[in-house]
């Protein structure tokens, strides 16, 4: 073959086929380019939406335990004021109880035949119990003239369950505002024993609430045991 120089017209068709080439080298870079780009942008993209998913779910996870613990919160609220309203109406109700028993209590001292045998009892258990020689009965001052007769029978029924003589003295010395009943002291001053009408309902009211709650209301079960 030989080594001639290419005219114009193969100079041109060389060039164009080099264009050609390099034009279509472009659009499959350009292709290339653009496809991985695309995925970049859809990995991007799903990214960015999985993050935003992400935020919103943890966004409403958060409103929704604040929404359960509001709820729980009011709940609780509404049965608190619910049980304080109950437990109110019933402290109510046993007082109402106790206010009757108080009446019923005062009204045995104007009743001067039961009144005198309380005190007999009282004052006899009392002189059981301090064992002296001498006590003092003290009482209200309306009471002066009964305490003195139930006293005076005590006496006797004291020597005669314990072979032992007791000498009282009997002060009017108690509050006129009380239901009723003695205080007795010892001759030592050692031993002071209350048996007034109040003291006695106040034990009683002590010692029978356990039971009269659960008679009224039932049984406790927040409450293991009672006293």
């Amino acid at each position: 073959m030989s080594n001639r120089a290419l005219n114009d017209d193969e100079v041109l068709q060389q060039m164009n086929k080099m264009v050609a080439f390099i034009k279509q080298e472009a659009l499959e870079k350009a292709r290339e380019i653009k496809v991985k780009a695309d995925e970049e942008f859809a990995i991007e993209k799903a990214k960015l939406v999985k993050q935003e998913q992400q935020a919103i779910d943890a966004q409403y996870e958060k409103k929704r335990k604040g929404a359960e613990v509001a709820q729980k919160i009011a709940q609780s609220t509404l049965t608190n004021k619910s049980r304080l309203k109950l437990l109110h109406r019933r402290e109510e109700h046993l007082q109402e109880l106790f206010a009757t028993s108080r009446e019923a209590v005062v009204k045995l001292s104007t009743d001067n035949g039961r009144y005198v045998q309380f005190l007999e009892g009282v004052i006899v258990q009392g002189f059981l119990q301090i064992m002296e020689a001498t006590v003092t009965v003290r009482s209200r001052p309306q009471d002066v003239e009964l305490v003195q007769q139930a006293a005076a029978s005590a006496q006797a029924s004291y020597k005669e369950i314990s072979g032992r003589q007791v000498e009282f003295v009997v002060e009017g010395n108690l509050g006129q505002d009380g239901a009723g009943g003695v205080v007795l002291v010892s001759g030592s001053r050692r031993i002071t024993l209350d048996n007034t009408l109040d003291e006695r309902l106040r034990l009683l009211e002590d010692r029978m609430l356990p039971e009269i709650r659960k008679d009224l209301f039932g049984a406790n079960e927040n409450r293991k045991f009672y006293t």
